[in-house]
Parts: structure tokens; C-alpha cells; sequence
């Protein structure tokens, strides 16, 4: 009679620890479940996907930079020592690695790039307003630079272009 309780014991045992196995199975995803969830079922909207329109009559956060009827912005940031000073030290972590230490387009990873950076010192960008030199560090330059609105704030960009300006 023990001998038939011990057998009954081990097939019990053996038939749990195989359920076991079976289940942990699906806890650590060997075997793989697509369970319906109602983040599945409902619309998703990737970053920057089809983004909605702008309602009529709204201002953007950032103001009247934004909006293309305005045209170019004008810079409201003087260029005082504190915002160049400020302006350097953004320049030095966003702008320095292709533009160089003097804005001349030879930073350390110009030589690797298939589109040379543009040199801040001459004509071209010296011909642009401070608006411009602002739109293009925002929107950066297709296929060239890559646009710094989401790195910068707007007071922090304009800093940098009071920077630029003030390279020689």
C-alpha cells in the first residue's frame, strides 16, 4: 500500500512541476501570446505622424515664430553680454562638433560629413537676417543640419544666434 501511495505521490508531483513548466513557458515568453488589449483596439498617433492641424485663430507656446503669414521673425533679445555668454555655451554643446570653435565649418566631425557645415563667419550667413540664421537653426537644413527646436527653447536659440553674430 505504500508503495502504490508513493507512486500516486510521484505522478502528482511529476504532473504539477510539468503544468509548471508549461506555464512558465508563457510567463517568460517562450511561448509568445498576442493578448487584445484596448491599447490595440483603439487609434495611435506615432510622434510627428499626420500631425493634426493647427486650429484656426490659435498662436503656437513659442508665439508668433512659428507662423509663416508673420514671415521672418525679428530677434526681441538684445545682444548683451549675458545672452552671448549664453549663446557660447549652447554653441559649445549643440554647434561646436561641425561648425568649429571659430564658426568656420571645420569641427571635429566636419571631415566625416558628405555635406559640408557651412562657415558662420562668411558671406552667405553673414547676409542672413537674425531671423533667418534663427529659422534655420529650428528647422535645421534638409539632408545638412539637423533642425535644434526640440533641443533649444526659443530664448535659447536666439542667444545662440547673438553668438553667431558675434563671431569674426
Amino acid at each position: 500500500m505504500s508503495s502504490d501511495l508513493f507512486k500516486r505521490i510521484t505522478i502528482l508531483v511529476g504532473v504539477a512541476l510539468l503544468a509548471l513548466a508549461f506555464i512558465s513557458m508563457f510567463a517568460y515568453d517562450v511561448i509568445k501570446l498576442d493578448w487584445v488589449s484596448f491599447m490595440e483596439i483603439q487609434p495611435a498617433f506615432q510622434p510627428m505622424y499626420n500631425p493634426l492641424p493647427v486650429p484656426a485663430g490659435s498662436i503656437p507656446i513659442d508665439g508668433s515664430v512659428y507662423v509663416p503669414s508673420e514671415g521672418v521673425p525679428a530677434n526681441p533679445i538684445p545682444a548683451e553680454a549675458a545672452s552671448i555668454t549664453r549663446g557660447m555655451e549652447l554653441y559649445h554643446i549643440n554647434c561646436i562638433h561641425c561648425h568649429g570653435p571659430l564658426g568656420k565649418g571645420d569641427g571635429t566631425v566636419a571631415i566625416y560629413l558628405q555635406n559640408k557645415p557651412a562657415n558662420l563667419t562668411g558671406l552667405p550667413v553673414r547676409a542672413l537676417s537674425d531671423g533667418g540664421i534663427f529659422l534655420t537653426i529650428s528647422d535645421g537644413i534638409q539632408g545638412k543640419m539637423p533642425a535644434l527646436n526640440e533641443n533649444l527653447t526659443v530664448r535659447e536659440r536666439w542667444d545662440v544666434v547673438n553668438y553667431v553674430r558675434s563671431l569674426k
